[in-house]
This record gives C-alpha cells, sequence and structure tokens, in this order.
C-alpha cells in the first residue's frame, strides 16, 4: 500500500458530544466530519468498533466483530418512529467532557429495548434480512452470547452453567427458546449499529475523508469468539486462558503490560486456512478503508506469559504465523489496506514481515522527539503521529518529560504554541501521512488523555470534546497549516 501524502485526526466516535452521554453515530458525528472536511483533513482514525467488555476498553470486546451499541443515536431512532418525543423527554444530566458508562449503558439500554418492542412487532424487510444473511458466521452466536451473559448475571461464560459453557446441543435448543426474544433484541442492536455506522462512513467518504480502523490483534476471553470457537485459543479445561498476552517490560511499565488475553492456537487456525481471521479482516473491510494492525510485531513473535502469572515479566517470545499467513488471506482477500503498529520491541524479522507485504508502518513524535525530523522520516511509507490513545496528550507528555529536569515553571509555557510547533514538525515531515490526536489539536493537558497502558478503569476511555471546542480558528488553522506541507489533494 502507497499512500498519497494526507493528514487527518485520531478521534474514536465515543467521545464525540452528545446530550445522551456517550458520542454517537448521528448529527455530531456528521458535524465533525464536516469540520475534518472544511479542515482540509482526508483521514478519520478511530480505535476498535466493538462492544466493550472488561473496563470499557474496545481492546477487550464481548466480540470481534459486533459493533458498539452504545454509539447508536437515540435520535435517529427517533426520526425512524421507534422512539416518542416523551421517550427521550427527560434525559438524565451526564457531563459533557467525560462518559460515565454506567449511567450511560443502563440509560440508553432501557431507551433500546422501547424501541425494540416497536421494531419487533413490525414485519422485517429485505434490509434486514440481508443484514442476518450476510452476517450469518458471527451475529447469530454473538446475540445468543450477549443473551445469555445477561441471563447469568453477566459472569463471564466459562462461569455459566457447564452445559451452557460448553455448548451441549440440547441444552443450547433449550436455551434458545428460552431466550428468542433476547437473542431478537442483540440482533436488532447490531443491525441498527451498521445501518448508522454505514451512513456515517458514506457521510465521510462523499466527502473525501477516508477512515481508518483498528484491529486488535487479539480477543477478550470473555468473549463470543472464545465461547463459539474454544478449539482455536489456548484455554485450559475450565475455559480459562492457559497461555495470555502482554508486551516485556517497556516505556509503559517495569513489569510489562500483562492483557490477559488467550493466545490462539494458530496450528489449528491453519487447518482451513485462517477462515476465523478471513471472516474477521472481510468485516474490518466492509466497514472502514484502512485498518491499522494493533501489536502487528505479534504476527511474527508474541510474547506468551503463563495463565497463572500476575505480571508479564516471566514470559518468552513464541514465533507467530508470519509470511504464510498474511499471503493466505491476501489469497482470498486480494491486497489488505493494512497500517502495521509497529511500535516496541522490534526486531529485523518483524521489519522484514512488514515490508514483505508493503504495509506502511508508525512513527510516535513522543517517542522520537529527539531525533532530527529528517531521521525520523526515513522510511516515507510512514504514518506519523504525535501520540496514540495510549499516550499522554503532547501537553501532558511536554510538562512531564520535556521540562523535567529543566528549571521552567509549566505555568509559564504557552500551551497552543507547544502543541502546534510538535503538530508541525509531525506535519512538514516526509512522512505520507500525518494524524494527529483531536485532543492535541485542542492543546489539551495530561486530564483528556485516552488511556493509561497498565491501568484497568475509570478514566481510561471515558474523555470527549466539548462541540464548542472544534472553533473556526481551530479549523482555520489546522487548513492552513495542511495546505502549507502539502497534504491535501482534491
Amino acid at each position: 500500500m502507497r499512500l498519497n501524502r494526507a493528514s487527518g485526526v485520531l478521534l474514536h466516535p465515543t467521545s464525540l458530544p452528545s446530550r445522551y452521554g456517550i458520542g454517537e453515530l448521528g448529527e455530531q458525528a456528521r458535524a465533525f466530519i464536516d469540520f475534518l472536511s472544511e479542515s482540509k483533513q482526508q483521514l478519520w482514525q478511530i480505535l476498535p468498533l466493538n462492544p466493550p467488555g472488561f473496563g470499557n476498553s474496545p481492546y477487550q470486546a464481548y466480540s470481534a466483530f459486533a459493533g458498539n451499541p452504545l454509539l447508536i443515536s437515540i435520535d435517529e431512532l427517533a426520526r425512524e418512529g421507534l422512539l416518542t418525543e416523551e421517550d427521550i423527554s427527560d434525559v438524565p444530566r451526564f457531563t459533557e467532557e467525560n462518559i460515565d458508562f454506567t449511567r450511560v449503558r443502563e440509560y440508553k439500554n432501557g431507551l433500546f429495548k422501547k424501541a425494540f418492542a416497536r421494531f419487533d412487532a413490525l414485519p422485517k424487510d429485505q434490509s434486514y434480512h440481508g443484514f442476518v444473511s450476510a452476517n450469518f458466521y458471527w451475529l447469530h452466536y454473538y446475540a445468543f452470547f450477549m443473551a445469555l451473559k445477561t441471563h447469568f448475571y453477566d459472569m463471564p461464560w466459562n462461569e455459566w452453567e457447564k452445559a451452557v459453557a460448553r455448548r451441549w446441543t440440547e441444552v443450547i435448543a433449550y436455551y434458545g427458546h428460552l431466550l428468542a426474544v433476547d437473542i431478537r433484541y442483540h440482533y436488532f442492536l447490531q443491525y441498527k449499529f451498521h445501518g448508522q455506522w454505514m451512513k456515517i462512513k458514506e457521510y465521510a467518504n462523499n466527502r473525501g475523508i477516508k477512515i481508518i480502523g483498528d484491529l486488535p490483534i487479539f480477543v477478550s476471553y470473555d468473549s463470543s469468539d472464545t465461547w463459539v470457537h474454544p478449539r482455536l485459543f489456548e484455554l485450559d479445561k475450565e475455559g480459562y486462558p492457559a497461555k495470555v498476552a502482554g508486551v516485556p517490560p517497556d516505556y509503559f511499565s517495569e513489569t510489562g503490560q500483562l492483557w490477559g488475553n488467550p493466545h490462539y492456537c494458530w496450528d489449528i487456525m491453519a487447518e482451513d486456512d485462517y477462515l476465523w481471521w478471513r471472516e474477521r479482516f472481510k468485516k474490518m473491510l466492509e466497514c472502514v478503508d484502512y485498518i491499522r494492525v494493533d501489536h502487528f510485531r505479534g504476527f511474527e513473535a508474541y510474547w506468551e506469559v503463563p495463565g497463572d502469572e500476575e505480571t508479564a515479566i516471566h514470559g518468552r517470545w513464541v514465533k507467530g504465523p508470519g509470511k504464510p499467513f498474511f499471503a493466505l488471506l491476501e489469497k482470498y482477500l486480494g491486497k489488505l489496506p493494512i497500517i502495521a503498529e509497529d511500535l516496541g520491541y522490534i526486531t529485523p524479522e518483524v521489519i522484514e514481515l512488514r515490508d514483505a507485504f508493503l504495509f506502511p508502518g508508525m512513527k510516535i513524535l513522543q517517542f522520537t522527539w529527539q531525533e532530527s525530523i529528517d531521521s525520523c522520516s526515513s522510511h516515507k511509507n510512514t504514518v506519523y503521529y504525535t501520540g496514540t490513545h495510549d499516550n499522554d496528550t503532547l501537553l501532558g507528555w511536554y510538562k512531564d518529560v520535556v521540562l523535567a529536569g529543566l528549571r521552567v515553571d509549566p505555568d509559564r509555557i504557552i500551551p497552543e504554541q507547544v502543541c502546534w510547533d510538535y503538530i508541525e514538525a509531525v506535519s512538514q515531515s516526509a512522512c505520507r501521512w500525518a494524524v494527529i490526536p483531536l485532543q492535541d489539536i485542542l492543546s489539551l493537558d495530561g486530564w483528556a488523555r485516552m488511556n493509561h497502558p497498565g491501568t484497568v478503569g475509570s478514566p481510561n476511555w471515558e474523555w470527549r470534546y466539548r462541540k464548542e471546542s472544534l472553533t473556526p480558528e481551530i479549523k482555520e488553522r489546522l487548513a492552513e497549516l495542511t495546505l502549507k506541507h502539502q497534504r491535501y489533494s482534491h
């Protein structure tokens, strides 16, 4: 994949403004796309769209295929007649700059149930049946999984009734009948998510903006994927991960990062030419234009930690599926528009794998700020960021790292000048794509950080921006910078 010179913004849809406590796929999503278009941006990068599970993390999702129902636009449901004015007349007072996931989930699920009751009573058109048919591989068992999860009080699937956890045929048939309405409810949520997202994608594409999605290499052990396909994962006889994923001690943690995701049984996956992976990429390519593959180095070699360890220190490197894996994907799906997240401990073998398929890599200014622009841009077919969702904001990083040891009062710096100087450094580089988190464009301090690696829960994944933050001045400044460094083409 050869990149043309362009720039864009990193923002997850949950961070969009909304009166319903979380970003949605409606009016404010279109307003953000308008902002991108008017400021000459041609890329919108997002985090995984999957339904977040443990810790509200989109990287610990209940499914590698399903969409996050909390992003469904309430106002769009009302416009369709599935909700009434009375239904949405008494909206709780949600904070504008973060997400209270517990309150949002409780409120929106109540509205979704009302919308579903009306939808369920209607005859289903070809659009609905087409969606169900096209997503047959994953949809039914995901919906079944979510219905069962509610029935069993949100416990992990391996702690359910044994016969259900093991998917014994006669017991599954019983629960399929018992929970039929709940299963249809999750069909409904996925149908509405898909329809709303595809409209947002079309709106962006029609304005010359491509969407960069995010594909986590691993999945959560408490997911429909591991419940339905346990033989594809390194699980013990009780369904817990026998070998878990993570990374050794690094920039973010002295004890490494222990993610807890189960590793894949790559040899078993290879038996059907990686069908699960092919279906996963196929679904992603329907929803986004480019795919950032998170932790790309894990396909060459991954850090394997015994499931009973408390840190990632006592792990080992194990060879991944490598070139044959991507060759088979390309055989079935064609050339893949992949961006390789090649950060961290990168070996020559990882670089060789990336370059063999011409996948662009990534550079992060916060990691390379002491290098010259020419040095960190030597590989032009690269996406250059000031930071990612795992980094501090530019301003927070500048105060904690750059000013460390210097006799400079952080309160005397000009935040906008600091942030925009670094943004310009990224923009003027030779790297083909420049992508900037919205927090950095808004010159926000560390409180606006999206995630703190190695930690779980609040304030991770909670940040939102106020709609008045996207001022005409910021739009004009971003457009001027983009044109100045020749990152815009009609």
